[in-house]
This record gives structure tokens, C-alpha cells and sequence, in this order.
């Protein structure tokens, strides 16, 4: 995958794709070069407002539909009307060391927004999606550390730590997902991919010292970071349970290249734990259909 970049994107014509956070950042730039390439994007968006100013700027079939993944009577509603299948499902849309605060449902806002949103959104879709599942995490899910205490009432919020424990359970979640999908004979794999440090709105409003000192260095633009994104949606020869990233020092810039995620993110143990309380805490059961 050497140098692979936006213009190596097969043909995505009579292919549907559903890009979540796709109004700014790397959602709209994915959107962008997919529907570019033939692909039917429906973009799931909070601010459906400042995704259809996007889409009026982008060649291609786009769909804007509002979603709001720190709500989960959103993600519902925005489940069921939907039509048809959907032959790559993006989850991207995430927060990034916001504050301490709670979604709708009473979550600390990463893991609410970050996780149990794109959880419950991939439940409801997940006998729909027929090729790939892609979650996007980041390589700051090293800071991350599952606790019974997701909410941080227990313990002092930080928010970069939080963060990376989203981070961290974005990679439980896909490992698990593969898992699962492959148990039930599903030919749908389950994806994981991060873009390095990429100018993105989240990193462009953190002015703060300690988000310098995260971010480590200046960010490469959104039309780099999103390409691990792009390669783990349709690039050929991509495997269930793969991680992409960029191939530069430390993964932080570069060309798509598959990377290692920490020992903690592969531990099936939690993974499972986290999988059953997921479940509990939003009420969506996976039944995986054989196909």
C-alpha cells in the first residue's frame, strides 16, 4: 500500500456508504473523494445545516440525514429511516477533550458520544452493512484505561484521558465486532482505523498547552489524515480486525500502512466485558444474522 492516496479509491458506483460526523473534518473530506468516486454518501450529521452546505459543494449523490450520537432516541430514529442496505458504514463522528459533561442519556460526553452512540448505531444497522464496518480511533487510545468509573463520577476528570479511554474502547469494540461477525459466518468485516494528527475543527479549537504537547508537532491537512480512513473502507485486501494508519514516525503522519494497537486493546477479556455493558447501557443487543 505504498503511497496509496485518494486517487487509488476503486470505482464506488451502485455502492452505499454512511459517513457519521461527515459536515466538517475528515467526514467531509471522505464524503468528498467517495461520492467523488461514484458512491451514494449519506452523511450523518448533528448539524444537518452545516452538512448540507458541504454537500452543496461536493460532485457526487450525497443524502444529508441529522444524527446526533450523544443521543440515543437520535440514533434510533436516524436507524429507522433508513432505507436498504448500506455497503460501508464509517462511524467517525466523535467529540475530542471537551469539557466534563453528559450526553442526553446521562453519559460522560466521550465515551457517550465516542463509543455507546456508534455502538448502538452499528447494532441497529449491522445485518444491513454488507462489506465493511470502519471505526475510527486514534493513537492517543494508549492513554486509555477501561474502568468500572466510565462516567469519571469517581475519580478526577481529565479530559484527555477520557478521550483516550474512547479511544480505547472504539478498538475493544471493533475487535469484538470481527469476532462476532466471523463466529456467525458474515463475510462483513469489522475495521479500525486512526488519521495520525490531522487538522481537524476538535484540534484546531484545543489551543491549550497540554493539547500541543498531545498532538506533538504541527497536524498534517484533512485530505492526508483521512486517507487510513479511505484505505480501511475500500481499499482491496483489507482483513476483518485490521488497524490502518499513517506510515510516518510513530503513526502521527503519512500514507495508509497497517499498524499495532496496544496490548490493552486486544484483550479479549474486556473486550467482552465492555461488548455486555455496552449493550446494557443503551439497550441495543447485537443478534448477528448468518449470510
Amino acid at each position: 500500500m505504498t503511497g496509496w492516496t485518494a486517487a487509488d479509491v476503486p470505482d464506488q458506483r451502485g455502492r452505499t456508504v454512511l459517513i457519521t460526523g461527515a459536515n466538517s473534518g475528515l467526514g467531509a473530506e471522505a464524503t468528498r473523494v467517495l461520492a467523488g468516486a461514484g458512491a451514494r454518501v449519506v452523511m450523518g450529521c448533528r448539524d444537518v445545516d452545516a452538512a448540507r452546505v458541504v454537500a452543496e459543494r461536493i460532485d457526487g449523490h450525497t443524502e444529508v440525514r441529522r444524527l446526533d450520537l450523544a443521543d440515543l432516541a437520535s440514533v434510533r430514529a436516524f436507524a429507522d429511516g433508513l432505507d436498504g442496505h448500506i455497503d460501508v458504514l464509517i462511524n467517525n463522528a466523535g467529540v475530542l477533550a471537551v469539557p466534563k459533561g453528559t450526553t442526553v442519556d446521562g453519559f460522560e460526553r466521550h465515551i457517550g458520544t465516542n463509543h455507546l452512540g456508534p455502538f448502538a448505531l452499528t447494532g441497529l444497522l449491522v445485518n444491513r452493512v454488507h462489506d465493511r464496518v470502519v471505526t475510527v480511533s486514534s493513537g492517543l487510545h494508549v492513554l486509555g484505561r477501561i474502568r468500572d468509573d466510565l462516567n469519571w463520577d469517581r475519580r478526577r476528570y481529565q479530559r484527555w484521558l477520557a478521550y483516550g479511554q474512547s479511544k480505547l474502547a472504539n478498538l475493544l469494540f471493533a475487535y469484538e465486532l470481527q469476532r462476532r461477525l466471523a463466529a456467525a459466518g458474515r463475510h462483513t468485516v469489522s475495521v479500525a482505523a486512526h488519521p495520525g494528527v490531522s487538522a481537524t475543527e476538535g484540534q484546531r479549537r484545543d489551543t491549550s498547552l497540554q493539547g500541543r504537547i498531545v498532538a506533538g508537532g504541527r497536524a498534517q491537512g484533512p485530505e492526508m489524515g483521512v486517507l487510513p480512513l479511505l484505505y480501511a473502507a475500500v481499499a482491496p485486501g483489507v482483513g476483518g480486525g485490521d488497524y490502518v494508519g499513517p506510515d510516518g514516525p510513530r503513526h502521527r503522519k503519512g500514507y495508509p500502512t497497517l499498524v499495532r494497537s496496544s496490548r490493552a486493546s486486544r484483550d479479549t477479556t474486556l473486550a467482552a466485558r465492555l461488548w455486555e455493558r455496552s449493550e446494557h447501557l443503551t439497550g441495543v443487543r447485537y443478534a448477528i444474522e448468518p449470510r
